[in-house]
């Protein structure tokens, strides 16, 4: 039986449950409200880190290298328009593809980055690190926007991506976050055209990101933010 272990608010996470629903299969949710303890994690995975999937005896870590397997796995896809990608690389391409790739993927660790230092109360305006790592989240952006032919079409013509899908989670993310990160994404109008797109697809629609900020602890079914207050749930 397939299984994934998630947190609530996991771009990296969001994406894979975006790429189950988009090949329509079914699996058991685990997810995390607050964290499991060192031990526990470390049963689970060596980098302490969710996501993880479970597909029968196979136990795989790290967002990327899930979504590649399931869609080297799972070959059947739904007859959506555009249609999910066939692979997670194109042979022809593939030093560009995985480039392309890691550098979304940096642009998404920044920001949980950015993100988990504010929750401990360190902002981008106090630190140096955290002030690089939003300067970068913008230059990546500027160089992004120029891999993008068509925003019509994602960054593999006539599909949907697993680009396309880590790009817009972890825009989406800084979005939803008060980090204090503007990243004046009208200015991208390929990247800003190509995310609208996705947020109307089904699989986005039924994975949404909330607002968060310190302090929520979950969500209702409609959205609005759980909060703990001395220990208790508001």
């Amino acid at each position: 039986m397939r299984k994934l272990l998630f947190s609530t608010g996991s771009p990296f996470a969001r994406a894979v449950r975006i790429t189950l629903d988009e090949l329509d299969l079914e699996y058991d949710k685990h997810e995390l409200i607050a964290a499991l303890d060192v031990e526990e994690m470390a049963a689970v995975t060596p980098t302490l880190q969710v996501p993880t999937f479970w597909d029968g005896d196979l136990t795989l870590w790290e967002s990327g290298t899930i979504v590649e397997y399931l869609l080297s796995t799972y070959r059947r896809r739904p007859d959506n328009t555009p249609p999910l990608a066939k692979n997670a690389i194109r042979k022809e391409t593939e030093w560009r593809d995985r480039l392309i790739f890691s550098t979304i993927q940096t642009f998404g660790h920044s920001a949980t980055t950015i993100s988990q230092l504010t929750w401990a109360g360190v902002t981008v305006g106090q630190n140096d690190h955290l002030a690089r790592s939003a300067e970068r989240l913008t230059y990546i952006l500027q160089w992004l926007e120029g891999q993008l032919d068509d925003a019509e079409v994602g960054f593999l013509p006539g599909c949907v991506s697993m680009h396309d899908i880590f790009l817009a989670v972890h825009v989406r993310f800084i979005q939803a976050r008060p980090l204090g990160v503007e990243l004046h994404l009208p200015a991208y109008r390929r990247i800003d055209r190509l995310l609208s797109l996705l947020d109307q697809r089904r699989s986005f629609q039924a994975n949404p990101i909330w607002w968060w900020e310190p302090g929520i602890v979950g969500y209702k079914p409609d959205g609005t933010p759980v909060f703990e207050i001395n220990g208790k749930q508001s």
